[in-house]
């Protein structure tokens, strides 16, 4: 009886009223006999054994009647408990396993690096990056506790006062979120198996897993996991993809400003984004840092003083088309998603780190000589294209910026009806319009009288291309890469993709192979018309740009001058399938025609492989391929990759370097010398070679370095569209104005890459200056036997 708590007095007094009640008529007797024995209900009703527990218990009807609510209420309860419970266990297996809790899986992005260890490019699905607690701005983690879960220290991943205050704060129409940090990352972690419905079960489930959480890791922990997982929009998820995106910085160097406005993010990531709603997103700060204020974090006065502090931010997109050098970094993607795939790796989600080869300083220069130089270019086709009659109305293009009033293009569109059909009937709206039953004349009568489709056409097609490349011919590392003018407008890549016809510039694998062969740098060859007709009966006659000297000179004067009678009758005593293995031996990938035309370059060539080619050259001999990643790691720094350049000789020292003093000639008194004039470069040893194709479709420039090889090429995407005038189509006079200005910021940089004393080896003297020619069967196995490239 003492666990009920009832004193002795009480319970004499129970005891004594029950002495009474049994000698009251009706009542039972001690004994079973007498009058109304057997019930206190009635004579004929069966006898309860031990009559009524309550009554028996207790006299005060009162207490009785609490303890039978009592009983009904903890029954109730404990019948509620048990079907939670049982509830809960009819969903473990909806719930995330303890191993997946005690070790969750992170999505993080691969970041790749320039060889200067500047950031190039983030690769994933989630933009995110680890970092550790300590390497959080504290202003972060106290703007995130104020404002999301001010009792975070106090409960064990469920906050039961918040959660209970829930009800209330709906029928006041003041609804407030009950999630804990911890409810928070378990949705974070585990939103597959959690959900985000708003269900019963999915509430419960979040408890659970926020109590296992806060079971399996310390407080901070779960900070870190918190801020490391959750989305900031842009792609940008967890604190240290946010506080590079929005204010490029570390998340250690986040002032309590910034703080504020990217934990104000979390409750509505697109109407509170600092730069597309950036008054929604001073307000939501404003009321984060009040929070601050009210739980002790930050002073009043600070409030009060920065509230009318617009935001700012330094916005730095994670997209691929911003990277310092976007057409580098697609190639490096499309890259590591080959070498992921051979070697059993999730690029996009694995969180390696890529060292790529590339300059960010020598990135940034080519990309400022592209951006430079094609405006001015542009404006030059812009307006030889605008009238009937063009001429060059000056040698510098861009005088061409100041020129108004003038339709650009306009005379192409009028007078190359044929080109321009052919451009209409070659778009989706065309062919969309055929299947929709247009007639075919119909449809393009009627595309030529829609103005939108008219100038959308016109913008694509007349826009001037632009494609640079400087590689270390020491090692074949890519120093830097520009595709095209703008990724966002163009993704076609005019370094690997863009095969293009190089002209003049395949002219010294003629002149190459012929060296290889024995040919003297001084052998003679008439520069006079030249007809030739081959087994088929096809008639070739190759003339120079200029005129012809009718005379005989050799065969670096020919090079020099870039002329085809020179190059084509070389051409024609080495032949072409011998041309067309030594630029296969140097690097060129591309099929080649086996034909005479091939002299001048007549076969499609990228400008990746023209400066392979040309390194070969420029190191004596030796073919490196390509390398853009130097070395891959994993997050905890173990090396995974790392390049290790094999070259294989392609050419003996001796025929590498003759080309190369026969090239020097193109600069010094050559196509090229307004390297050395208008740049000011005559310092340094430089060999190179301009080129120009057909109508001016393409300009091509290669220029070798000891330290460096570049090449740029210049044109449209659609060959229909060439340059107008002679003097602009050359190649010296615009891919040439690319690596001019680009070198020429080279040479000026401090510590600059290039030296002004490196100097290419001069050849050894197999020739005597008065020899045109000696036999070329005294030299034509120095590369040794041939090797099936």
């Amino acid at each position: 009886m003492s666990d009920w708590n009832y004193s002795e007095e009480e319970l004499a007094r129970y005891f004594s009223d029950a002495s009474q009640r049994s000698n009251r008529p009706g009542d039972p007797s001690p004994t079973g006999t007498g009058a109304g024995s057997g019930s206190g209900y009635g004579r004929g009703d069966a006898p309860r054994r031990g009559g009524d527990w309550f009554d028996r218990r207790f006299h005060d009807p009162y207490k009785a009647d609490g303890i039978r609510a009592l009983a009904v209420v903890v029954v109730l309860g404990l019948v509620g408990f048990l079907g939670v419970v049982g509830y809960m266990l009819s969903l473990r297996d909806e719930l995330p396993p303890l191993e997946a809790i005690e070790n969750p899986e992170f999505r993080l992005a691969t970041i790749a690096y320039t060889a200067d260890g500047v950031e190039l490019a983030r690769y994933a699905r989630q933009n995110r990056s680890w970092v550790t607690y300590a390497e959080i701005s504290p202003h972060v983690i106290n703007a995130l506790i104020a404002t999301e879960d001010h009792r975070f220290y106090d409960h064990w991943g469920i906050d039961l006062f918040r959660t209970l205050q829930i009800p209330f704060r709906l029928l006041i129409g003041d609804p407030q979120g009950g999630s804990t940090i911890s409810q928070q990352l378990a949705r974070n972690l585990y939103n597959e198996q959690i959900g985000s419905e708003r269900t019963v079960s999915r509430k419960l489930k979040e408890w659970i897993t926020a109590v296992q959480l806060e079971r399996r890791y310390t407080k901070p922990e779960i900070i870190e996991m918190y801020l490391n997982t959750v989305e900031f929009g842009y792609n940008a998820w967890g604190i240290e993809a946010a506080a590079r995106t929005f204010f490029a910085k570390e998340p250690i160097e986040l002032d309590e400003l910034e703080s504020a406005t990217l934990v104000g993010m979390l409750q509505r990531i697109t109407y509170f984004n600092p730069v597309r709603n950036p008054e929604n997103a001073r307000r939501r700060r404003n009321t984060v840092l009040g929070q601050m204020v009210k739980r002790g974090f930050l002073a009043a006065d600070f409030l009060e003083e920065h509230r009318a502090d617009s935001v700012r931010t330094d916005y730095r997109s994670s997209d691929v088309t911003k990277s310092l050098a976007p057409y580098f970094a697609e190639h490096v993607r499309q890259w590591m998603n080959r070498w992921s795939e051979e070697n059993g790796y999730d690029f996009y989600e694995d969180g390696l780190v890529v060292y790529t080869t590339i300059d960010s300083r020598t990135q940034a220069l080519a990309e400022a000589s592209v951006q430079k130089t094609m405006p001015c270019l542009q404006a030059v086709v812009d307006w030889e294209w605008s009238k009937a009659q063009a001429s060059v109305w000056s040698t510098d293009p861009c005088d061409y910026l100041e020129l108004d009033g003038y339709t650009p293009f306009a005379h192409y569109w009028r007078s190359q009806t044929t080109f321009v059909d052919q451009m209409i009937r070659e778009t989706e709206r065309f062919r969309s319009m055929r299947r929709a039953g247009t007639g075919a004349d119909a449809a393009v009568s009627e595309l030529r009288t829609d103005r939108a489709f008219m100038d959308s056409l016109q913008t694509v097609k007349s826009r001037l291309e632009a494609g640079f490349i400087a590689v270390d011919p020491n090692s074949g590392y890519v120093k830097a890469w520009v595709g095209g003018r703008d990724l966002a407008t163009d993704w076609f890549d005019h370094v690997d993709k863009a095969a293009r016809q190089p002209g003049s510039t395949f002219k010294p694998f003629v002149y190459t192979a012929a060296i290889d062969n024995g040919w003297s740098p001084n052998y003679q060859l008439l520069d006079g018309p030249l007809r030739y007709v081959d087994a088929a009966g096809n008639v070739w006659t190759p003339g120079n740009f200029g005129d012809m000297s009718n005379r005989m000179l050799t065969l670096r004067e020919g090079l020099a001058n870039s002329l085809n009678t020179i190059t084509a009758r070389l051409m024609l005593e080495v032949g072409p399938s011998e041309v067309a293995f030594v630029a296969r031996r140097m690097g060129v990938k591309s099929k080649l025609d086996e034909v005479p035309a091939l002299a001048l370059g007549t076969s499609d060539v990228t400008l990746l492989e023209m400066a392979t080619a040309y390194s070969t050259l420029a190191n004596g001999g030796l073919l490196y391929e390509p390398t853009v990643v130097m070395r891959i790691e994993d997050g905890a720094g173990n090396v995974l990759y790392e390049a290790n350049p094999a070259p294989r000789e392609a050419l003996s020292e001796y025929t590498a370097y003759t080309m190369v003093d026969m090239l020097r000639g193109v600069v010094r008194e050559g196509t090229a010398v307004r390297i050395n004039g208008q740049y000011r470069l005559g310092d340094y040893d430089l060999a190179a070679k301009t080129g120009t194709t057909q109508e001016a479709a393409d300009g091509w420039f290669m220029m070798m370095h000891p330290d460096l090889v570049m090449g740029a090429w210049i044109g449209f995407n659609d060959r229909r569209v060439t340059i107008r005038s002679n003097w602009y189509g050359q190649g010296a006079h615009n891919a040439l104005f690319v690596v001019g200005d680009f070198f020429r910021g080279l040479a000026d940089e401090p510590d600059s890459p290039v030296a002004r004393d490196r100097r290419f080896p001069d050849p050894p003297r197999l020739f005597e200056e008065e020899d045109p020619l000696v036999d070329p069967e005294r030299f034509q196995d120095r590369t040794g036997e041939r090797i099936n490239w």
